[in-house]
């Protein structure tokens, strides 16, 4: 029922591929399926998203969908309920979950799953604000620093690089970084002791 009213919920014109992800979003649930006996308090599907993704994925092969396609339904799948953490969220890591590709479907998702359940669209509305007041330069800022860069400091090029600037951009986007200046001192800091 509760797919059903999803269904019956999506607007016109919506892509083929958040149909589908309403359709596989719980696939996850019987496999996951843990009673109130086994849980001590009440039914549980731990872990759904997570097997439901793989599952969602599987199916999307076997109907022979395009890579991206399939790509995207899976993440659809394995991040619906990831609208459940938003509100404790660190800025960096909103601002990752809001740079998914196609965010405007894990949006659209979470607002049916929402609206044909408990009705409550609280994080929904939140991230809507968070986007709409949200410069976009503060949501995917331009890099303070690069490997160019890096290798100027004379660190050694390697899979450390990629550590150093994702902790780069993971300080600018809390907004503990934001000249290239304190981006150097930070990469001396904590990478050149």
């Amino acid at each position: 029922i509760h797919t059903r009213m999803m269904l019956e919920m999506i607007p016109a014109g919506a892509p083929a591929m958040l149909a589908w992800a309403v359709l596989l979003h719980d696939v996850g649930k019987p496999p996951t399926f843990k009673s109130a006996e086994q849980t001590g308090d009440r039914i549980r599907f731990d872990g759904h998203a997570e097997v439901g993704a793989v599952m969602a994925a599987e199916i999307c092969r076997r109907l022979r969908f395009s890579t991206d396609d399939t790509g995207q339904i899976e993440a659809l799948v394995a991040s619906h309920l990831r609208f459940k953490d938003v509100f404790e969220m660190r800025p960096a890591t909103l601002k990752r979950f809001v740079r998914l590709p196609n965010f405007n479907q894990h949006l659209e998702l979470h607002r049916l799953d929402c609206s044909s359940s408990h009705g409550k669209l609280d994080a929904y509305e939140f991230v809507q604000k968070f986007l709409r007041e949200t410069p976009p330069d503060q949501v995917r800022p331009p890099r303070l620093i690069t490997g160019d860069d890096l290798s100027q400091m004379g660190l050694q090029p390697g899979p450390q690089f990629k550590q150093i600037l994702e902790s780069v951009e993971e300080a600018q986007l809390d907004g503990r970084l934001k000249e290239r200046a304190e981006a150097l001192a930070f990469v001396r800091s904590n990478y050149m002791k």
